[in-house]
């Protein structure tokens, strides 16, 4: 499993996401599709969850048991394969510099427009320091949900453990808002995601701190994580911004709602330049993770065969 790691992050590295039949947006299309049929307007709560668990099922079970059963087969080889394509490392710093480039040079509305291809925000209204704050916490949590979070079930469960939580992720990412039309569709998505995340987003937020600012990292995943409403996406945005000495967060509209948010980390508002600082400091944890991991799975196929 150590070499299957090795040549799925070292595809991701080289290739990056597919262009063109990217398995996931085949699943996101079945996955909208489940949900027009599966989210009953009007229905009761417990219709709407139970529709909501049922269509989680049927579009994560059968992708996990065809990833099993190729994996057994084929050999090992297919768990790289299914690790590049859970694996999300290279495509996150290529969407984070194509707002940093037209940010750095003035663009405000390029920059505008290539955020809202990362986040699900309204960026209209954000300004240079707005859209700056705005992609770097969606680097930062990004960091966990496409790369840390895909590492660690890999290391537990091989390709279809990539493949169970990015698909998980997906889903939460579709159906994990808080809006009258997935506030109880959705509440199953969100709750598996945030269980599947739990652990490799203290992992995530401990790594950043490393790599950063620690005391400052610390402190700021200690006092600021619990104000918010994710359990997972609130220690890795705080140690993060904290890491990287910068304040993101605070109000933003979402669906046309505007959400009142805390602000994480300490010191100034960002800007262009330190989008990089925070791919970077993505970039370097993802290469401890990979180090540490290809050396346990390597001690424990030495150690147990």
């Amino acid at each position: 499993m150590s070499f299957a790691l090795i040549l799925g992050y070292l595809l991701d590295t080289l290739l990056g996401e597919p262009k063109r039949w990217h398995p996931l947006v085949g699943f996101g299309r079945w996955a909208a599709m489940l949900e027009a049929n599966l989210n009953v307007d009007g229905a009761t709560t417990a219709v709407q969850r139970g529709g909501g668990v049922l269509a989680w099922v049927l579009a994560v079970v059968p992708a996990v048991a065809v990833s099993m059963w190729l994996c057994l087969h084929l050999g090992w080889w297919v768990d790289a394969v299914l690790l590049f394509l859970a694996l999300g490392a290279r495509s996150l710093g290529e969407h984070a510099r194509a707002v940093m480039q037209p940010l750095a040079a003035g663009d405000l509305d390029a920059a505008r427009s290539a955020l809202s291809r990362m986040v699900s925000r309204d960026t209209t209204t954000l300004d240079e320091s707005g859209v700056a704050a705005a992609t770097i916490e969606s680097v930062l949590e990004n960091g966990n949900d496409a790369v840390f979070g895909t590492l660690f079930w890999f290391a537990l469960l091989g390709g279809p453990g990539a493949v169970l939580f990015r698909l998980a992720n997906t889903l939460d990412a579709m159906w994990g808002y808080r809006t009258p039309r997935y506030l109880h569709f959705g509440w199953a998505a969100a709750r598996i995601d945030d269980v599947l995340a739990y652990v490799p987003a203290r992992l995530t937020a401990f790594s950043y701190a490393l790599f950063g600012r620690f005391t400052e990292a610390i402190n700021c995943w200690r006092t600021q994580a619990p104000l918010h409403d994710s359990p997972n996406a609130g220690p890795v945005m705080a140690a993060g911004a904290g890491a990287l000495g910068l304040r993101v967060g605070g109000a933003a509209t979402y669906h046309g709602q505007h959400e009142e948010r805390p602000v994480f980390g300490i010191g100034a508002a960002p800007h262009a330049g330190d989008i990089w600082r925070a791919v970077l400091l993505v970039r370097r944890t993802t290469w401890l993770w990979c180090a540490a991991l290809v050396l346990l799975l390597w001690l424990a196929e030495r150690l147990y065969g």
